[in-house]
């Protein structure tokens, strides 16, 4: 069990970005594109968990410092040293040699996340601003590669939307790990940077990360590109799922609720409600918008209006 912990399962969900491209690309009716975007999945869960597994091996003296952290499986002692480093060789070596069959494109993109993270882990994670601005871009990979996968163009509006939701959701996690220590000494011990970051700060900067992410959005759902290829103008009429999902994201972290976004993700029912009805909803206009004009008695010749 303790080296299932180490691999950090419930944070494979992060790599759920890979399916934008599927999905707005509109390949979720091709099986071959199917195929590819769940063995792209695949690749980058054990990338991700060589992330994981590197990370808890450089950062296990300053867990033990962190009341939940601590019971993690190198910080407890439950996993020795030496078992970490061969999980971890082993994962890259199947991540990454399962990504290059997966075509050059999606390689190179598998390629800079692992760099970008090695660089995170070894020292962007200590400077301020810029360790948030790394787990954005983390993401912002993961959707780049889940489009390259299936071979569709990877969208300005994926990377925008993309990017401006990640920072929000990384500024909430270290809004998160400030409420679970008691003081500013224990957050310096257990993360440099957090002797930096103050609640009001924090409390700014996720504003400002879910407003961009909000109206990118809605910019993107309005676009005309984004109408003419799907034929319907009604995907900003999933805006207000998207506002209350990112509303209540923004709740539970400020009354201490959570731990993190994995915790909303996986644990916070309101949330999953909102994220399954608007998943719906998207996949109900995105594939079956002509019908769905049709049937609302709006001619499928006339030009959509914004």
């Amino acid at each position: 069990m303790a080296y299932l912990q180490l691999l950090r399962p419930a944070q494979w969900a992060k790599n759920i970005f890979l399916f934008a491209g599927l999905v707005f690309g509109m390949k979720l009716t091709d099986s071959g594109s199917i195929l590819l975007a769940v063995l792209g999945f695949c690749c980058f869960c054990l990338l991700s968990s060589t992330v994981y597994v590197v990370n808890d091996l450089h950062d296990r003296e300053e867990d033990r410092h962190h009341p939940r952290k601590r019971n993690r499986p190198l910080a407890s002692g439950r996993v020795s040293v030496g078992a970490a480093v061969t999980m971890a060789l082993a994962l890259f070596v199947i991540g990454l040699g399962g990504s290059f069959f997966l075509g050059r494109p999606f390689f190179l993109i598998a390629a800079c996340y692992l760099l970008l993270q090695s660089f995170y882990t070894f020292l962007l994670k200590h400077q301020v601003l810029m360790d948030v601005i790394i787990i954005g871009l983390g993401f912002v990979l993961r959707a780049m590669a889940g489009a390259v996968v299936v071979g569709v163009e990877i969208s300005p509006w994926l990377v925008v939307c993309t990017f401006t939701l990640c920072l929000f959701m990384g500024f909430s996690k270290r809004r998160c790990e400030l409420n679970a220590l008691e003081s500013a000494a224990d957050a310096a011990r257990h993360r440099k940077t957090l002797a930096l970051y103050t609640p009001d700060l924090l409390n700014h900067m996720t504003t400002l990360a879910a407003g961009i992410a909000v109206v990118s959005y809605m910019l993107y759902a309005t676009d005309e590109r984004t109408i003419s290829v799907f034929n319907t103008n009604y995907l900003i009429y999933t805006l207000p799922l998207v506002v209350y999902a990112v509303f209540r994201f923004a709740f539970l972290v400020e009354h201490g609720l959570v731990d993190g976004p994995t915790d909303v993700l996986l644990q916070d029912r309101p949330f999953q409600i909102s994220l399954v009805f608007w998943a719906a909803a998207v996949l109900v206009i995105i594939y079956r918008g002509e019908q769905l004009r049709t049937m609302l008695g709006v001619a499928t010749t006339s030009a959509p209006s914004g």
